[in-house]
């Protein structure tokens, strides 16, 4: 593995504390701890800011929610400038007429490079409450020895192949997952596959055992399905995380990456995209 080619991204999957001064508190020493471990990005589990609770009652929630320019957020950008690491902190975004399920991602000196809102609402359930957003972004981050560009897709953004494949298309080499839900076999198959057929590392984060409807099991597939000097195939997890609470270090090799992609067949490469108007009839 080369050193110089690589990113190392750390998982956060934490419990929440309550209240937004002790998630403040609890994710900035997370930060520091990640950036010890030699992190280039940290990245949290799905809207941070109030543990992904998500009261019914319009009033509470709006009391919840947070503007992108707030304090809490703007600390995290500041926290990142500070330790040279890029952080992608996620929180409940004041909108109207609803709120917005948001990561947003600073890099390391501190600027806003990407700014997210879940596509994909779980409507159905405790998600009627928020408004959807409205387009997939890619950023170039400067990690300071690579640029790598990377992509934000949120929990059940997942389950829908658009989401990467529209990712792919706009050049992510890495997309951020933030998640709030069991990670079993199918969930994770999921990612696993949106990972395989675009070529690309997907890193996902959750919370741990001890959150209502989490199990931990953060993952990160790096995209590499075989080599072309080894035999067989390999499996593209490189971590998957226990279901306890910590912070959980991956290292994409990004230098591999790019050489799978420039040589094999999935992606954008065989696709007919004039033949698929079904998909946006």
């Amino acid at each position: 593995m080369s050193k110089d080619m690589t990113l190392k991204i750390a998982l956060l999957q934490l419990l929440p504390e309550g209240g937004l001064d002790k998630q403040l508190e609890k994710g900035r020493a997370a930060c520091v701890k990640a950036k010890e471990m030699g992190a280039d990005i940290a990245l949290f589990p799905e809207m941070w800011s109030d543990g992904y609770y998500l009261p019914q009652d319009g009033k509470q929630l709006a009391a919840l929610s947070i503007d992108a320019k707030s304090d809490f957020v703007r600390k995290f950008g500041m926290l990142a400038a500070k330790l040279g690491m890029a952080v992608g902190i996620t929180f409940l975004e004041r909108n109207e007429p609803k709120p917005l399920n948001s990561i947003i991602l600073f890099d390391r000196n501190g600027k806003e490079r990407l700014h997210y809102s879940k596509v994909h609402t779980c409507a159905f359930d405790l998600e009627k409450v928020l408004a959807a957003g409205e387009e997939f972004y890619v950023t170039e981050l400067d990690i300071g020895r690579d640029i790598i560009k990377v992509g934000a897709m949120i929990c059940f953004d997942r389950e829908f192949p658009e989401s990467a494949r529209i990712l792919m298309l706009k050049g992510a080499e890495v997309i951020l997952a933030p998640n709030a839900c069991p990670m079993e076999i199918n969930r994770l198959s999921a990612l696993r596959t949106r990972a395989y057929e675009n070529m690309l590392a997907v890193a996902t984060c959750n919370y741990p055992k001890g959150q209502p409807d989490c199990n931990g099991h953060s993952t990160v597939f790096d995209g590499v399905a075989w080599l072309s000097d080894e035999p067989g195939v390999r499996d593209m997890c490189i971590l998957e995380a226990p279901e306890e609470e910590g912070i959980y270090l991956a290292e994409i090799d990004i230098g591999m990456l790019r050489e799978y992609r420039r040589r094999e067949v999935m992606g954008d490469k065989y696709r007919h995209p004039r033949k698929y108007g079904a998909l946006t009839e």
